[in-house]
């Protein structure tokens, strides 16, 4: 549930971050944020998107001006994602199935 929560909070931000792009006119940040903002909320590709994710939002706080420190929490929870993966309550797990790591 901790993921699932985690990808939505990131999804959600994401799209604060796309809308903000549209209104600044720069549709291709845009429309590439809100694609990779469907798929963490879903849960798809998880370990990939994430760190899409991160790179994106990396590129956007060296292409904007203003306050890149939500930025830069976009882009760490977008690492830890990757690293951490789907969760339970995702499509990659319906997929791929739960693989859990054995110490």
């Amino acid at each position: 549930m901790g993921l699932f929560l985690l990808r939505v909070a990131a999804a959600t931000t994401a799209f604060h971050f796309s809308g903000s792009a549209l209104s600044l006119g720069q549709s291709s940040t845009a429309v590439i944020e809100g694609a990779l903002a469907l798929l963490l909320c879903a849960g798809l590709w998880t370990p990939i998107v994430g760190s899409m994710f991160a790179g994106v939002a990396v590129w956007v706080i060296f292409s904007r001006t203003g306050d890149p420190w939500a930025l830069i929490l976009l882009a760490t929870v977008g690492v830890a994602l990757a690293m951490l993966g789907p969760g339970a309550w995702s499509i990659d797990a319906l997929l791929f199935g739960r693989r859990r790591m054995l110490l």
